[in-house]
């Protein structure tokens, strides 16, 4: 598939940046100025990462790099989505680095994807990107709910539990909730939506069996790195939440 012309992409892109902001504009809803800010910000990026992938695969040897470089953004969005501070970075960064590691390994290792800049990156960014958002998802439920149900926890210490012991229930909770995208995704997969490496390597001229077949891998890597992220956040943050109520220093 060849990209469309640029006057063309932008009159497409216009059109929907015009309903996104007509309809937010109708529903009264001010975030329009976050939206605008969301494309612009959303274009620019695009383009560094698309030179930036482009000499990656120019120079195989730098995919290590760019990988660590996108764990550092990913637990550096993990770290202010979740709201605990700086002294979260490291926890977070070890839980993503885990649920990445535990998927990419195999695939790789297995053969079932060749090991070529080309395959890994992009397959890695995916991963890495689902481990991040399950890390943010566990951190930000846990640490809403050891708010909400502060009282119970501090029963809990108060009878000598340890704060890791105290949040138990709720750290259970966030992973589970926090998995619940990944699992409807994977449930719902050609039935309700097709996901996007399907329908990327269809445009790019594979076949719907050879699409078929990369997209199940990417749908259970995403599953087994975000349960792996997950559980490795809840464990490492919930000393820390258990120990002292979240937002404590800031009330």
């Amino acid at each position: 598939m060849t990209a469309a012309p640029v006057g063309q992409l932008a009159i497409a892109l216009s059109a929907l940046l015009a309903i996104t902001l007509a309809t937010l504009t109708l529903a009264r809803v001010d975030v329009r100025r976050d939206a605008v800010v969301a494309v612009a910000r959303a274009a620019v990026q695009l383009t560094v990462v698309a030179l930036l992938i482009g000499w990656v695969f120019r120079h195989p040897g730098a995919t290590a790099l760019y990988l660590a470089l996108m764990l550092g953004a990913a637990t550096w969005t993990s770290m202010r989505r979740i709201g605990l501070g700086p002294t979260s970075f490291a926890p977070l960064l070890l839980a993503i680095c885990a649920g990445a590691t535990a998927a990419i390994v195999p695939v790789l290792a297995s053969g079932a994807l060749p090991t070529r800049a080309e395959t890994v990156v992009p397959f890695s960014a995916q991963i890495i990107g689902g481990a991040m958002t399950a890390a943010s998802l566990t951190g930000g439920r846990l640490r809403d709910d050891v708010t909400a149900e502060w009282g119970i926890v501090e029963g809990w210490l108060a009878l000598g539990a340890t704060p890791r012991a105290a949040v138990a229930v709720q750290a259970r909770r966030a992973v589970a909730r926090s998995l619940v995208p990944a699992l409807d995704q994977t449930r719902n997969a050609g039935i309700v939506v097709l996901p996007g490496a399907f329908v990327g390597l269809l445009l790019g001229g594979a076949s719907p069996a050879e699409a078929a077949q990369v997209q199940l891998l990417v749908l259970v890597g995403l599953l087994a790195a975000e349960s792996v992220a997950a559980v490795v956040t809840a464990s490492l943050l919930a000393g820390r939440v258990g120990a002292k109520r979240p937002g404590a220093d800031r009330a």
